[in-house]
């Protein structure tokens, strides 16, 4: 399940996102978007588990807690909308 993760906190590092997560289960993949001209974080990222029910219990559980002072959204990631 691919998990929409917003608020962060913009020096946040990916690893930290793992982290947090991967006490729910197995994450495939983390991927905090960046500033292309700064690299630094937008204040949003993705997160992909393997698992639908560990991603279930993950959003569940860490919608609305603090991660780096920041208090984060965490739910299902919409699919991107098409561009014309």
């Amino acid at each position: 399940m691919n998990i929409y993760v917003g608020n962060l906190d913009y020096d946040l590092q990916e690893s930290d996102l793992e982290m947090a997560f991967s006490d729910f289960g197995n994450v495939e993949s983390v991927k905090i978007i960046k500033d292309k001209f700064t690299g630094r974080g937008k204040g949003f990222g993705f997160v992909d588990m393997t698992d639908d029910g560990e991603a279930a219990e993950a959003i569940e559980k860490l919608d609305g807690s603090a991660l780096n002072g920041r208090n984060i959204v965490v739910n299902k990631a919409k699919p991107p909308k098409e561009r014309y």
